[in-house]
């Protein structure tokens, strides 16, 4: 299908080998997915216990795996399928498959401390989505159409609820394909907060500046629906794909082709059956629907619980009291389909948001300040979004100034982003501990704190309120903060860390340290 990009980004043709020569695996939907994880100890686990998913089955999952911001006691552990799901038969529910950078790089075949790198590429060498034909789409192996009788999305597909105040059952990594309305090829692809409000509606809530909801508001004004696909169980290429955020990807930009860069060949794509819409044609279960105009719900109109669901901040966000509808037409699955779900506020939504966050800096960094910026790591604690650590290598005095500018673009790149750290290049982005050593040894709060106020930032940040800040005029704006822990340049000299002996510790301790294949 047609692609809108900027000319200056290479198109690879599908099967070329990856310009970093990363050995991608041969992964194309969720269930190839879990079969590789299955082969690497640690990583995969599943249970034939019967769960309930109102509220226990995050209740258990935050203690398996969950990790990021929730609530301790918690752990960053294995993926768990949940093979017996109560009152629903016939589903599994899969949670946690990108709950740890290991699970990553072995899903999408970078290193661990190179899968913001393995994402920038993806973004310059990007394959478009390819339409296949009907009986090629395993999601539409079984079609149940919203208008038979005892059609009901609350007895048909298990959506967890994450805690018992809770607005509702929710679809938590549901990805929305949308359209413009005048321009089918001009493809969006989101993940959004998707409660099932009744038999065959869903509250659907869009954080501000979401290029679905400008075709949204553009249908609306023309008094149409907005056809849209919901698309659950995928290949995990595609879910961290559409992650990006603007300026990264402009209005306009299809994030399939993310997916395809990372894989090097095309998602494929199959017209839905009762909505002029694309579908993901190896999705476990497809919801084909419409966002109706002028028509709003309050998100905990059947529970008025006033919470919505665990958000990536750690928070249990407010319920929002006039949110856009989805009537659904018709849900689409594989045989015995696999719901993939995660718990709002771990760690594989730092997964999904926070690799394509460090390629978005890496690659405006590296452009604008080419050699410089070393790595990114967006933080766990700031759920992938709110803090991220960049890594500097000064090659002279005017680097001092340069190591700010890249925290300034980090800021610019993207827009809900809230602190930046600067460290050297011999300090470990990834060890939060060396991270906090900098900070205690070289850094002076009044000499290196730059303060910014007054930014946009992110709605779902309780402290980014006028009851928190009276300075601040709307939900969702904030003062951000660059931390420079790095030495002068000149005084780099004087801040050599210890050095010790290289050596092979595996000689030592084999048990510790296995030689890889």
């Amino acid at each position: 299908m047609p692609q809108k990009r900027p000319s200056s980004y290479q198109v690879i043709e599908p099967g070329q080998p990856h310009p970093q020569g990363w050995k991608v695996p041969a992964v194309n939907d969720l269930r190839s997915a879990i079969e590789l994880l299955k082969t690497l100890p640690g990583q995969y686990i599943e249970t034939d216990r019967e769960t309930d998913p109102k509220d226990e089955l995050a209740g258990v999952y935050r203690y398996i795996g969950a990790g990021g911001t929730v609530m301790r006691p918690t752990r960053t552990g294995p993926a768990m399928t949940f093979n017996r799901i109560k009152g629903f038969p016939d589903a599994r529910v899969l949670v946690g498959l990108m709950a740890s950078r290991e699970r990553v790089s072995a899903l999408l075949g970078a290193p661990v401390r190179e899968l913001g790198v393995q994402m920038a590429q993806a973004r310059r060498n990007v394959v478009p989505p390819v339409v296949v034909s009907a009986d090629q789409a395993p999601c539409q192996e079984i079609v149940h159409h919203a208008d038979d009788p005892g059609f009901d999305l609350r007895t048909l597909l298990p959506a967890p609820t994450n805690t018992a105040e809770d607005a509702g059952p929710y679809f938590c990594l549901g990805l929305v394909l949308g359209s413009d309305p005048d321009d089918r090829h001009n493809v969006d692809v989101t993940i959004h907060r998707l409660c099932v409000q009744s038999r065959n509606e869903l509250s659907i809530f869009f954080a501000p500046g979401r290029h679905i909801d400008a075709f949204r508001q553009k249908a609306e004004a023309a008094g149409n629906p907005l056809p849209v696909s919901i698309n659950m169980g995928l290949d995990p290429a595609i879910p961290i794909g559409a992650t990006f955020e603007a300026p990264t990807t402009a209005f306009g930009f299809n994030e399939l082709c993310v997916a395809g860069g990372l894989r090097g060949r095309p998602v494929e794509l199959v017209e839905c059956l009762s909505v002029p819409q694309y579908a993901i044609a190896r999705a476990e279960i497809v919801i084909e629907g419409e966002i109706l105009p002028n028509v709003r719900v309050a998100e905990d109109q059947n529970t008025r619980t006033g919470k919505a669901m665990p958000e990536f901040p750690g928070y249990t966000g407010e319920a929002n009291p006039a949110l856009p509808v989805i009537r659904v037409k018709a849900v689409t699955t594989r045989t015995r389909p696999i719901l993939q779900t995660l718990v709002g506020p771990g760690e594989e939504h730092v997964s999904l948001a926070g690799i394509p966050t460090e390629a978005s800096i890496h690659l405006e960094c590296e452009d604008a300040l080419p050699g410089l910026v070393k790595n990114v790591y967006a933080h766990s604690a700031g759920g992938g979004k709110f803090l991220a650590i960049v890594q500097v290598a000064k090659r002279n005095a005017g680097d001092d100034g340069m190591a700010r500018q890249a925290a300034v673009i980090a800021l610019g790149v993207y827009r809900e982003l809230k602190n930046v750290i600067l460290v050297d290049e011999d300090v470990d982005l990834f060890d939060s501990d060396d991270v906090l050593w900098a900070m205690q040894t070289r850094y002076s709060g009044d000499l290196d704190t730059v303060f910014i106020p007054g930014l946009a930032g992110h709605v779902l940040d309780p402290s980014q309120t006028p009851e928190y800040d009276p300075r601040v005029n709307a939900k969702g704006t904030t003062t951000k903060t660059i931390f420079d822990c790095t030495v002068p340049f000149k005084l780099k000299p004087h801040f050599v860390r210890a050095q010790f002996k290289e050596v092979d510790p595996s000689l030592w301790a084999p048990e510790l340290f296995p030689k890889s294949t």
